[in-house]
């Protein structure tokens, strides 16, 4: 399915899971018992907002008039189509969904098969061997469950997500002590990123700086992601534009 930008590019097409009414009913069975284990045991992290009831508006974040606040905003790389299938099954496993259940989702995520269609070209077939289906009913959950533990990279911020944009705000008395902290985090985040095998997006990420602007805020105030500088937005845009 075409997602946007140049048609003529492969990499602005995502998979869609043709599903089964069979499937989608199976899936709808599974989804409701393993969100409701997830929900009754406080499982799910409070501040993933996306694609879950009463929880579709971001926080706001409070300003200190006397504190600088940098907000970074991160979006993934086919953020669906990489979840690594061992990862995600040791999670469901850590939140206690073991046994025939996590045997059956091994089974879900395993051993399918994909193709590719243009007009009347047609590829031939290829293992999936990862990510969740799109499409369906459990894609988002299952997601949700392999970026859950985010929220265990530092104590010095709260991590926001929605689906797979991932926000991150730290606080400074000033804004050197501000840059400091955002450029120490974002190695953190970054490990996490490696560790769970996903990828940021560089060309759409980017931060802002709220609050009072020190005397010690200058040019040379960067954040850096994989040696690449960040640009500096007014506000979170859809395609931050990287700088030259």
């Amino acid at each position: 399915m075409y997602k946007k930008s140049e048609r003529s590019n492969p990499s602005n097409y995502r998979p869609v899971s043709l599903l089964s009414i069979v499937d989608k009913l199976l899936e709808k069975l599974m989804y409701k018992r393993l969100y409701s284990f997830l929900h009754n045991n406080s499982l799910l992290y409070n501040y993933q907002f996306g694609f879950r009831t009463y929880h579709s508006t971001a926080l706001v974040e409070l300003i200190d008039n006397q504190e600088t606040i940098i907000g970074m905003y991160f979006d993934l790389q086919k953020a669906f189509g990489t979840v690594d299938h061992e990862i995600l099954l040791t999670k469901l496993y850590n939140y206690d969904v073991r046994g025939p259940i996590n045997d059956w989702f091994r089974d879900y995520l395993t051993n399918r098969k994909q193709f590719v269609a243009i007009g009347e070209n047609v590829s031939e077939l290829g293992m999936i061997r990862c990510g969740v289906r799109q499409g369906s009913v459990l894609g988002p959950l299952l997601f949700f469950i392999h970026v859950n533990d985010i929220c265990n990279i530092s104590d010095e911020c709260t991590v926001k997500l929605f689906a797979d944009d991932t926000n991150v705000f730290v606080f400074g008395k000033d804004s050197m002590s501000a840059f400091c902290t955002a450029n120490t985090l974002i190695v953190q985040l970054n490990m996490w990123f490696v560790a769970n095998k996903l990828s940021p997006s560089i060309d759409k990420t980017c931060y802002s700086v709220f609050g009072r602007r020190n005397h010690n805020y200058t040019v040379d105030s960067v954040i850096n992601l994989n040696d690449n500088v960040l640009p500096e937005v007014d506000k979170r845009i859809d395609d931050c534009p990287m700088p030259n």
